[in-house]
């Protein structure tokens, strides 16, 4: 698919954006991932001429995200969800179980199975098996019996990673919070993701009367899809430029 077959951004629209696999490729490690080149630019001009209506979804913490995309500063959703900033910088999280004894088990896991990390967030605790892909089904197993024991706590299973979080917090509900908020309120919303955890996104901006945009391959509820970063990346470009002569 084109880039002239996604949606065309106006001066109605709020757009929201994952951020590994969307604004950059994936890493074998979340410390090594780079933004593509001109990531940073193309938002701080989106964020300009859609007068402040872009947010970053993300399953990174909010902290992380601000050191990725200095000097702009946006609102946000870290941790699937779990916490999020509005606009007017108000931070609000998502109550969370204790993880401890969750995170010494995902760590006796990962220090017997070299390649497997684990990533303790805000709220949630995520184990990457990237470099262990044989890993699989034992980090699967660990964290499904954790959601098993708490009716508090949800799964994610993601691309090499799979996480427990707040059963209470999605990225579809972080969009459905922003879209109650100036200036995203009354907007059309636009979100692209790449990963499974996007999904409950996708169906939340076109419930809306918005639309998803999926980045890469697999099954999706989106009704757009581009191939990867580089073509989402063109497409911001376009559409930053269409808005100045709007």
């Amino acid at each position: 698919m084109s880039i002239n077959d996604l949606p065309v951004l106006d001066s109605r629209s709020a757009l929201f954006l994952d951020f590994d696999g969307t604004l950059a490729e994936i890493a074998p490690r979340p410390e090594a991932v780079a933004l593509l080149p001109g990531i940073v630019p193309a938002l701080i001009a989106l964020q300009r001429r859609l007068g402040g209506a872009l947010a970053l979804i993300s399953g990174r913490p909010i902290d992380q995200l601000d050191t990725f995309m200095q000097p702009l500063s946006l609102p946000m959703a870290g941790v699937h969800g779990v916490e999020r900033r509005g606009a007017d910088g108000t931070l609000s999280r998502v109550a969370a179980p204790a993880l401890d004894a969750l995170e010494r088990e995902a760590q006796a896991l990962a220090d017997a199975h070299p390649g497997v990390l684990v990533e303790r967030k805000p709220g949630a605790l995520a184990l990457h098996y990237r470099l262990s892909p044989q890993s699989e089904c034992l980090c699967l197993a660990l964290m499904q019996r954790a959601v098993q024991d708490s009716s508090q706590l949800s799964l994610l299973h993601g691309n090499k990673v799979v996480e427990v979080k707040p059963a209470g917090a999605t990225k579809g509900h972080a969009i459905a919070d922003f879209l109650q908020e100036p200036p995203f309120a009354g907007r059309r919303p636009v979100f692209a993701g790449d990963d499974t955890t996007d999904e409950a996104g996708f169906a939340v901006a076109q419930q809306h009367g918005g639309e998803g945009i999926k980045v890469g391959q697999g099954p999706t509820l989106a009704r757009h899809r581009v191939a990867n970063p580089s073509a989402l990346l063109d497409w911001l470009r376009n559409g930053a430029a269409r808005l100045v002569g709007a």
